[in-house]
């Protein structure tokens, strides 16, 4: 299954749980299962603008996007990390109203029964899709998984923590509870806007990745090849990695582009995704750079 196909059941599991959720909350009058839908809301919102960030980042390069468009996945992150924010605060906001105007609870068991369904049909997902993120690289259904875990574990907590109403009498603990919540859903919209901006920011690969491809370089090195200025970034489902490989003046182009050639494949086979772009040059030069620091 691709990636959109994901994020296509995506939308329609998080609409099947926006259903349950919103009926949990009907039936028992619990604020925080009414934070665990406005959550829900909020996944759905981030499933469609992914998948429609995918889709765009999927498109070829063209005369405007010479390097592609892949880097538009980072957009779907940020845009669902500032959707948290706007969910966290509403969910404070209802926490806050019933701690100051406590109210009973009704019909916990069914309540709670509707949540723990929706939970699991969340749990599976977000599982399959992390799955798949990591196979794919796409930062855009890694961050819709990730804000799904987000909601197992606050359902979960919802549930435990209304359980513990039935078994106290306590009614401040369903605010409370949803306050926790509120606090959890805001530190992932953090962490999912800042990964979105490292994306932007070209920020380089991940250890693993650099290390696999010091690992290959070293493999061809020896007293005639060299290699220097070595930088990668990501961009979406893309990694890139730019270097300059220095060899003897004599040698032939023939022979130079050869194993250059052989140095490429051997770089994006030890890491899916990568792209390749290596600058010859004899052994005796050395590239400079006219970027000094801040030119104002």
């Amino acid at each position: 299954m691709q990636v959109a196909s994901y994020l296509k059941v995506s939308v329609a599991v998080a609409v099947t749980t926006i259903v349950l959720k919103t009926a949990a909350w009907w039936v028992s009058g619990s604020v925080s299962l009414l934070s665990d839908a406005l959550e829900s809301l909020v996944n759905l919102a981030g499933a469609v603008f992914a998948l429609a960030m995918v889709t765009w980042a999927a498109l070829p390069p063209d005369d405007e996007h010479p390097y592609g468009h892949h880097k538009a996945e980072y957009f779907s992150s940020g845009f669902e990390g500032m959707l948290i924010f706007v969910a966290a605060l509403a969910i404070a906001w209802a926490a806050v109203q019933r701690l100051l105007a406590p109210q009973p609870l009704e019909q916990l068991g069914w309540g709670m029964a509707l949540s723990l369904a929706s939970t699991a049909l969340n749990g599976a997902l977000a599982w399959a899709m992390l799955k798949k993120a990591r196979q794919t690289h796409s930062m855009a259904l890694e961050g819709d998984a990730r804000h799904l875990f987000t909601d197992v574990w606050t359902s979960v907590g919802v549930v435990g923590g209304l359980l513990a109403v039935l078994a106290t009498g306590w009614t401040w603990l369903d605010p409370a509870i949803a306050l926790a919540v509120a606090a959890n859903i805001l530190r992932e919209g953090f962490s999912l806007v800042r990964r979105s901006a490292d994306g932007l920011m070209d920020r380089a690969l991940e250890p693993a990745a650099q290390a696999e491809i010091a690992q290959v370089l070293e493999s061809f090195a020896h007293q005639a090849i060299r290699f220097d200025h070595v930088v990668s970034r990501r961009a979406g489902q893309r990694r890139f990695v730019d270097l300059h490989m220095h060899m003897p003046s004599g040698w032939s182009l023939g022979r130079a582009a050869a194993l250059r050639g052989s140095v490429e494949q051997a770089l994006m086979s030890a890491v899916p995704g990568l792209r390749a772009t290596i600058q010859l040059l004899p052994t005796d030069v050395e590239a400079h750079f006219g970027d000094t620091g801040n030119p104002l």
